[in-house]
């Protein structure tokens, strides 16, 4: 890069990072709100996650701080373990320290691919879902409803209604404003809808408190490192279970943003790297009890947007935002709550788009995948609903993967190509010889379903003298694909039938060797193609039928 290339990216970065510290700001003390924490809860965290990836990270727009679900998970997680009492803060950063450490054990084992557990379908109903409670427990906040208690939404709804007659017409009528600007604002890209509707709020503050409108408050920020409240001998478990979780929903929301600008600009992705900047990232943060912290996309995409080149754009952020907290505090403590729950309700109002449950509809994917997220959230609660709808999704894979599929192929006319006689019943069978196919991976849990269906293809082609099996949807065996694999070559071999496995991997192949399987010998093994083991299989044919004579 020239130095006047050099030159402009800086100027960029810095005028990004004093852009995007306005709208990073007044989200940090609104998403403190969210888990039921002080508002310094949230600086402290941004702070630290600026900091942290601005100096460790890999991507160029990754802006790391605390988000609206990861808030909320541990607003569920905290009243599970210490319910209304005085040590919420204090458990609440237990929780963020402890899922740093998962962060930092899940990094040194290179569990980069982590995020993938949670399926897009899942994510993506997960956060519809998400939005939609955290949008119900801010309009307390919005109205002057008395607060809410859990993330049942029947119940929220219901108390919502049974209070309606306590809502203070004021507070709501200045949330519903505030709301209504952020939204004008988003269609008039040039003007920034956050900073605006707070700089009013400040300026109306007195007037409003006056009228019984409720303000932010005092923020007393301690960046003192504090030792953390260690679980007591009944609350381990679920402790690490909620730092497991914080996890889980943190590095998918990270990754996901992460990886999607990385590709957008043709930049490497590290994932690996990326969970130990975010172990040490939500380790500070829990020591100065703060909130977690991930790279959430809307601070990401809105860095992106602001022109930011490099990492530069975050540390100019978190300059900035410390010249904010000292010089601009007192006028932040006058933000009127209304207001930041407008601010939070217009964040996640993004997710609520159907449009992103359109291409499951039409591709007939992972519909009923979605929608149980999406229910999960609703009826079981945030952390529940998370829990339940992972494992949905791995139970939904589990029957698939488990289901017992095997086609029997044949060759297309003048090609080389061998398909499944099934879908093209023009494709032609090799004269004493069956080719067989398991449709997906062989492992404990379909081996011997595919076995005995394979037995049952032999049976009805009984003028076969050479099976031939492609293994190309197996990387790898366990021990009970490996028997059930010898109990078959075996029940061929007493029936006078060869077998030859073709498509067989490297490492697979080495491992069927060490296995010494009835007929695997290295020359039943050594088919790289189905074509290769069909000639093969005939010149055994052929030398059997020539030594008879």
């Amino acid at each position: 890069m020239s130095g006047a290339a050099a030159s402009s990216a800086r100027i960029a970065d810095v005028l990004a990072g004093l852009g995007i510290a306005g709208l990073l700001l007044p989200e940090a003390v609104a998403y403190s709100g969210i888990a039921g924490m002080p508002p310094q809860a949230g600086v402290v965290a941004l702070f630290v996650g600026l900091v942290c990836y601005g100096l460790l990270g890999t991507s160029r727009f990754a802006i790391v701080s605390s988000t609206s679900s990861s808030a909320a998970v541990l607003a569920a997680g905290t009243l599970l373990l210490a319910g209304g009492g005085a040590n919420r803060a204090a458990v609440a950063a237990t929780l963020v320290l402890l899922g740093g450490g998962c962060f930092l054990i899940a990094g040194a084992a290179r569990l980069g691919g982590l995020s993938h557990l949670i399926a897009r379908p899942v994510l993506r109903g997960y956060t519809f879902g998400l939005a939609i409670v955290i949008a119900l427990k801010q309009l307390p906040h919005l109205g002057g409803w008395p607060d809410l208690h859990g993330d049942f939404v029947p119940l929220l709804v219901a108390d919502l209604v049974r209070t309606s007659g306590q809502v203070h017409a004021l507070t709501l009528l200045t949330g519903v404003l505030a709301l209504l600007l952020l939204y004008v604002c988003e269609r008039l890209r040039r003007l920034p809808g956050s900073l605006l509707v707070i700089a009013l709020g400040v300026a109306a503050s007195s007037w409003l408190a006056a009228r019984g409108v409720p303000l932010t408050g005092a923020i007393r920020l301690q960046m003192s490192i504090g030792m953390p409240v260690w679980p007591s001998s009944g609350q381990w478990l679920p402790s690490v279970e909620l730092a497991a979780a914080l996890l889980l929903i943190l590095y998918a929301e990270s990754y996901s943003s992460i990886r999607g600008f990385a590709l957008k600009h043709d930049d490497p992705v590290t994932p690996n790297r990326d969970l130990l900047v975010l172990g040490v990232a939500n380790v500070l943060s829990g020591l100065f009890q703060g909130m977690p912290v991930g790279a959430g996309y809307s601070g990401t995409s809105a860095n992106e947007a602001a022109g930011a080149q490099s990492r530069l754009a975050g540390l100019i952020a978190a300059a900035t935002v410390l010249l904010m907290v000292l010089l601009l505090l007192r006028w932040i403590e006058r933000i009127p709550l209304a207001v930041l729950a407008a601010i939070v309700i217009h964040a996640v109002s993004k997710s609520w788009r159907l449009s992103v449950f359109r291409p499951y509809l039409q591709w007939k994917r992972d519909r009923l995948l979605a929608l149980a997220a999406v229910i999960a959230v609703l009826s079981v609660g945030i952390l529940n609903g998370l829990l339940f709808a992972i494992a949905f999704s791995l139970i939904l894979l589990l029957r698939q993967l488990a289901s017992a599929r095997v086609s029997v192929l044949g060759r297309l006319a003048g090609s080389h190509d061998f398909v499944d006689i099934a879908q093209h019943p023009n494709a032609v069978q090799p004269p004493s010889m069956l080719i067989l196919r398991p449709e997906e991976p062989l492992f404990f849990a379909n081996a011997e379903a595919v076995m005995v269906l394979a037995r049952k293809q032999v049976e009805a082609h009984s003028a076969a003298k050479q099976v031939v099996l492609s293994l190309e949807a197996s990387p790898d065996l366990d021990s009970t694909a490996l028997e059930s694999l010898g109990d078959f070559s075996g029940w061929l071999q007493a029936r006078g039938v060869g077998l030859r496995v073709a498509r067989v991997k490297d490492e697979t192949r080495a491992l069927l060797l060490r296995a010494a399987l009835p007929q695997l010998s290295s020359q039943a093994l050594d088919s790289w193609s189905v074509e290769d083991a069909v000639s093969a299989a005939m010149a055994a044919m052929s030398s059997t039928g020539n030594h008879a004579q």
